[in-house]
């Protein structure tokens, strides 16, 4: 077995427990805590893949940017409620069935495709080349995104206000 292997397999172990610690754990701060180690496991996997500009913006704008933002309503939600929010998981044998069979259904669907391609060799510097296109040909689109998450920082913040 290769490093690679070894690693992936690692990543998928992180990636399944933390997603599935994120259903299952009945404190939503914990929760949350959870969400960014899946989240981090989602960036390793970019990289495993040669696409660490997917790879950082993953741990910069999700694992820190959202989680941070997901923490602090958290934080004043139960200030203003007073009392400490937990969730429940409703329907989890349904779930687990459902989940269950999609699952061996992908598993069916990758063994009858033969996905057994060697992984091309990577030729250019696809970081500057995204660089570029993120600045020049879509910067448009890149800059909306910028206020469509400014807008839901301000609703966030407006909903989170005490009431007066």
């Amino acid at each position: 077995m290769t490093a690679e292997v070894i690693g992936f397999w690692t990543l998928a172990v992180v990636l399944v427990g933390s997603a599935l610690s994120v259903v299952l754990t009945k404190n939503l701060f914990h929760s949350v805590l959870w969400l960014a180690a899946a989240l981090v496991g989602t960036a390793g996997i970019f990289v495993m893949l040669d696409a660490e500009f997917l790879g950082a913006v993953q741990v910069l704008l999700y694992a820190g940017g959202v989680i941070t933002v997901v923490v602090f309503a958290i934080v004043v939600t139960e200030r203003l409620v007073g009392e400490r929010l937990t969730q429940t998981s409703r329907r989890l044998l349904a779930g687990t069935v459902v989940a269950a069979g999609v699952l061996a259904e992908l598993i069916s669907l990758i063994r009858r495709a033969g996905v057994n391609i060697p992984r091309p060799e990577m030729t250019a510097d696809i970081t500057k080349w995204m660089g570029i296109s993120l600045l020049t040909q879509f910067l448009l689109p890149f800059e909306l995104l910028a206020v469509l998450l400014l807008a839901g920082l301000l609703a966030a913040s407006y909903f989170a206000r005490p009431e007066e």
